[in-house]
């Protein structure tokens, strides 16, 4: 895993709006079409990948969002550490899928950069700068969205009411973070 400084140590807090980067967890895209896949992935993790588009689902340890119809984007709800068998989890899915040519296993932790956003005026903040509609996803829990924000691309999975997470290429994450710390002190 990747040894990098997080973009900011502290979560930046406003009325209704808290804005923090989640330290690293482990993010895995999954992606497959047989239906050997498919079990095989309802078996090691214990979640059926979902098959309605923009839905994710979950159990206490991990969340699995739908990016298209062969490809899901797989990530821990725990901080990566040495107690914790998150490379485990790994190197199962590769052997029992990617070994075997059932799909593809890629650890993505380093590419994506996961930032929490909780308070009633997530919206409000995500409406500012971004094309897409939120009336329907905000209603529906575990909804996951691809989209633009700020003109970078982003994947938002709405985790609880609430409660999102927004997923980040690295690359852009500093530039994303400083933008929304300002865009939500004027809201």
């Amino acid at each position: 895993m990747l040894n990098y400084n997080s973009v900011t140590k502290d979560s930046i807090k406003y009325d209704n709006l808290a804005i923090s980067e989640v330290e690293s967890v482990v993010k895995i895209n999954l992606r497959g079409k047989k239906r050997d896949f498919i079990t095989r992935i309802g078996k090691i993790l214990s979640i059926l990948p979902p098959t309605e588009s923009n839905m994710s689902s979950n159990n206490e340890r991990l969340n699995l969002l739908w990016l298209s119809p062969d490809e899901w984007m797989l990530y821990a709800n725990e901080i990566l550490n040495s107690e914790n068998d998150n490379y485990k989890l790994e190197d199962e899915l590769f052997n029992e899928i990617s070994k075997v040519n059932y799909g593809s296993v890629t650890n993505i932790t380093d590419h994506w950069v996961m930032i929490n956003l909780k308070g009633e005026k997530i919206y409000e903040l995500l409406s500012t700068s971004c094309p897409f509609d939120f009336n329907n996803f905000k209603q529906n829990q575990g909804s996951v969205v691809q989209t633009i924000f700020n003109h970078i691309d982003v994947i938002i999975h709405h985790k609880n009411s609430n409660d999102l997470n927004l997923f980040v290429r690295r690359s852009f994450s500093e530039h994303l973070f400083t933008w929304m710390n300002d865009a939500a002190s004027r809201i």
